[in-house]
């Protein structure tokens, strides 16, 4: 059987624009091309999952605009169950992407994606209960992600937890998960937590392991970076597959790493979600 996942999260529409270097404060500056992509944090993941093999199904919300059909194409294209994706009167998320040649940066406009409540997620508590693994990441309300993982505790699904951006999800939703996923950024902003699984994402250094306390460092694999937008989601969501599939934490990193890798490589979030041939090679040596 394949594996079963499921996300409660967001659905943007992202707008990415390269530039040479940083504007400085009231100057102007020429981008070098700009692209328009589907994304959203909580997309991107489902739609990973769904390349690399797994049963798939998104909660969430969209606005009644060409933006939100736009998302909801690109769901159907991959073999996303959508049953749970709300169309409301807010306008469909959008995420401003900037890119220079050492770093990217985010704005993200939550619109739609704020309308998701409790009550709308306890609407898919079936599909929830009946995953392998539930997703989640930190650009829905707090209360609509906390009821998610209330009804994946209450069902038996496993609660993996990325908590990007940082924020008040984190506090709600980390002593409900399993597995938290969390960069080095966040894992300072995390701190302790009583969590049987954490996994730090080390970019190009691979990632870190701690598992009921004991801690493996995992190796990265050689990539040439495009654009890294989306490999963080990514690698949550090769690391929830392979979780799903029966691998120990360790054996999901390494997995994890080799899709990340893979992502990085293509420029846009679910353009460069990598299919699960495109990872298996990667990980032959």
């Amino acid at each position: 059987m394949r594996p079963r996942v499921v996300c409660v999260g967001s659905l943007n529409h992202d707008i990415t624009v390269w530039v040479p270097r940083r504007p400085r404060p009231d100057e102007t500056i020429h981008g070098d091309r700009v692209a328009e992509f589907r994304g959203g944090k909580g997309a991107n993941q489902i739609v990973a999952a769904a390349r690399l093999g797994a049963d798939t199904s998104m909660i969430g919300c969209v606005g009644e605009d060409p933006r939100g059909d736009f998302l909801l194409a690109g769901l159907d294209a991959d073999g996303v169950d959508r049953t749970g994706v709300l169309r409301v009167p807010d306008p469909t998320g959008v995420a401003l992407i900037t890119i220079d040649p050492d770093d990217v940066s985010i704005i993200v406009v939550a619109g739609a994606n704020a309308a998701l409540t409790p009550s709308m997620v306890e609407r898919s508590a079936g599909t929830i209960g009946s995953a392998d693994v539930l997703l989640l990441q930190g650009e829905v309300s707090a209360a609509a992600s906390e009821a998610a993982a209330r009804v994946a505790r209450s069902g038996g699904t496993r609660v993996v937890f990325n908590p990007a951006p940082f924020n008040e999800v984190a506090p709600a939703v980390v002593p409900l998960a399993d597995v938290v996923i969390v960069n080095r950024e966040e894992a300072r902003l995390l701190g302790e937590v009583a969590v049987e699984t954490v996994v730090t994402t080390l970019g190009g250094g691979g990632s870190e392991v701690s598992h009921r306390g004991e801690v493996t460092a995992v190796p990265g694999f050689g990539a040439t970076v495009v654009d890294p937008t989306g490999a963080g989601d990514c690698f949550a969501a090769a690391l929830a597959v392979s979780l799903a599939e029966g691998a120990d934490p360790v054996e999901a990193a390494r997995f994890a790493n080799a899709a990340g890798a893979c992502a990085v490589e293509v420029a846009g979030a679910q353009p460069s979600m990598p299919t699960r041939e495109m990872v298996e090679a990667r990980l032959i040596p």
